[in-house]
């Protein structure tokens, strides 16, 4: 058990470590062209009014967890903001992720509910 514990502890703090690391190499272009270039999202693309990326989400959990990233919000091509998404949970949990993640605001009152807060 002690062994298990001391795995999942390194795993969260290497886990931790990983996630500011990935804050100071992430690219958003790459990210942007990495969505683009799949053809169940590109479409969107070409049909929203604007969106906000993700380049990392770092998630972590031992029952309570939680994930954080920073992005970058875009109108017609162009940064218009920044943002970030924080989620916290408790619960059956063990593990760790990273994931890049897209939402994109299908019309001027989706973008404006969005970055007014």
């Amino acid at each position: 058990m002690r062994k298990m514990a001391l795995i999942l502890g390194v795993a969260l703090v290497f886990g931790a470590a990983g996630m500011g690391f990935a804050e100071e190499v992430e690219d958003y272009s790459s990210t942007i062209n990495v969505f683009k270039d799949s053809p169940a999202v590109a479409k969107f693309f070409e049909n929203s009014y604007g969106y906000a990326v993700f380049p990392t989400i770092g998630k972590a959990g031992f029952v309570i967890g939680g994930s954080y990233g920073k992005g970058q919000v875009y109108r017609g091509g162009k940064v218009t903001g920044k943002t970030s998404v924080i989620e916290g949970s408790i619960g059956f949990q063990i593990g760790g992720e990273a994931f890049s993640e897209i939402i994109f605001f299908q019309d001027k009152r989706a973008y404006d509910e969005f970055t007014s807060g």
